[in-house]
């Protein structure tokens, strides 16, 4: 029996031990599980407390059990729910007990949500938003996320793909009656009116996006300078607990280190580094090298100085180096620590004066860190995009849309295929067409009982 003809079931609520857990079964087995456990099939969607027994007739648990017969249910399988009490021993006899049941086996990470989306009860793009609701930290990250699970990106793609089938199938008419005289034109007409409307509203929302794919990963800010200037204390403020060893000797840092944030609703990664000088200690020299490339690569870097000291333009100049170019001036801040023994500030944007240790000017940085997340990440309230592979088969559709546009005039059969090659790239958007290398790679993400 092939794997999806199968029937599956695992854990779909929280790791044991918990109050109650949630044992969800899918497939054909999914009504035989049920009576077999149960006694009998209990009505559809109405939750019936039963004694659940195994094989034997032993008895497992008292139970809330919910019957959804296919093709109305998640899946779009027949699927049985046990609501047990979640203790391990419960659910290792529960699970000890389906597992017997004939072409019965365990669910792999996402196997339910994989079901749901080959059965059409779900597309691509709301997949990848339950996905990413599944592993929200923040609240704009839930937020985003549940907008495309409701189907917000989906439904302007199925939208977007049956206008240009509409419009291709004039241009294509128009082929097939080349000789009637005036009728191409007629058809084209109409046909390229609809491509310029389409290829303005997609190049719209590519142009509206700004880093909203980014909310899903967050901010990357680097703190990085040289030895004992503070960093690890600033680090413990901004995280508000001791994660990194402070320590009056220099060197102390020795690997990076990470702290995740919520500012705002903005997930924000916050690495401090090891302090950049020049030493002999290979092990040191080692932190030094992670500590240069993890702050290239961040999205800020706040530079951490010691009072009035005169900050090494070098080092700022490497930093300020990016695959792209350079770095753009306010992606690196100039913050001077100990203000509370007379340092202080210059009245520079980017520039910032703290006490790390008593905490001073923290408040105002961490609004800077805000507003600069803010401005980063753009408009997400509406953001359609939120992920590379979504922004990317976009900018093909709008290219094919647009390459259509220059060459209906010199041959309609040239621009057909484009108008064919937009629409396949939204089929690939929405998962209708081609998709299986990237099934793989997203359903895999997803934890075990989705």
């Amino acid at each position: 029996m092939h794997p999806r003809d199968q029937t599956i079931f695992a854990l779909s609520s929280g790791r044991a031990p918990s109050a109650i857990a949630v044992v969800r079964v899918s497939g054909p087995q999914a009504g035989l599980a049920l009576t077999t456990l149960a006694g009998k099939l209990p009505a559809p969607r109405q939750a019936s407390r039963r004694l659940l027994r195994d094989g034997a007739g032993q008895p497992i648990d008292d139970a809330v059990v919910l019957w959804f017969p296919g093709p109305a249910s998640a899946t779009g399988e027949d699927v049985a729910e046990f609501h047990v009490h979640g203790g391990r021993a419960v659910l290792s006899v529960l699970f000890a007990a389906i597992s017997i049941i004939p072409n019965m086996r365990a669910a792999e990470p996402g196997e339910f949500t994989r079901r749901a989306f080959e059965n059409g009860k779900l597309d691509l793009t709301e997949a990848e938003g339950l996905d990413d609701l599944i592993h929200a930290d923040t609240d704009r990250q839930r937020r985003q996320a549940l907008r495309q699970l409701q189907g917000l990106l989906g439904d302007r793609a199925r939208d977007w793909r049956e206008r240009i089938i509409e419009a291709s199938a004039l241009i294509e008419a128009g082929i097939d009656f080349s000789d009637e005289g005036d009728v191409p034109a007629e058809l084209r007409s109409p046909a390229v009116k609809a491509i310029k409307a389409l290829h303005d509203e997609i190049t719209k929302v590519l142009a509206a996006q700004g880093h909203s794919e980014r909310l899903r990963e967050g901010l990357v800010v680097a703190i990085a300078g040289e030895p004992n200037v503070g960093k690890s204390t600033l680090m413990n403020q901004l995280a508000r607990r001791e994660v990194a060893i402070v320590s009056p000797h220099a060197g102390t840092t020795r690997d990076v280190i990470e702290v995740q944030l919520d500012l705002d609703g903005y997930p924000v990664t916050v690495i401090d580094t090891a302090g950049i000088r020049e030493t002999d200690d290979p092990v040191e020299q080692e932190g030094v090298r992670r500590a240069r490339a993890r702050a290239e690569d961040a999205d800020l870097v706040l530079w951490l100085v010691e009072g009035e000291q005169a900050v090494n333009p070098d080092a700022l100049r490497s930093l300020r180096k990016s695959e792209g170019g350079d770095r753009s001036e306010g992606s690196v801040w100039i913050v001077r620590n100990k203000i509370d023994l007379g340092g202080r500030a210059s009245k520079l944007s980017s520039e910032f004066g703290i006490s790390a240790r008593q905490g001073d000017g923290i408040p105002e940085l961490v609004d800077a860190l805000v507003k600069f997340a803010s401005e980063f990440f753009g408009t997400t309230e509406g953001a359609l995009v939120t992920r590379a592979r979504q922004r990317e088969l976009l900018v093909r559709t709008s290219e094919s849309l647009r390459r259509s546009l220059d060459l209906v005039e010199d041959g309609e059969e040239l621009a057909a295929e484009e108008l064919r090659a937009a629409a396949y790239a939204l089929g690939r958007l929405l998962g209708r067409v081609d998709v299986e290398d990237v099934l793989g790679a997203i359903f895999q993400k997803f934890c075990i009982g989705k």
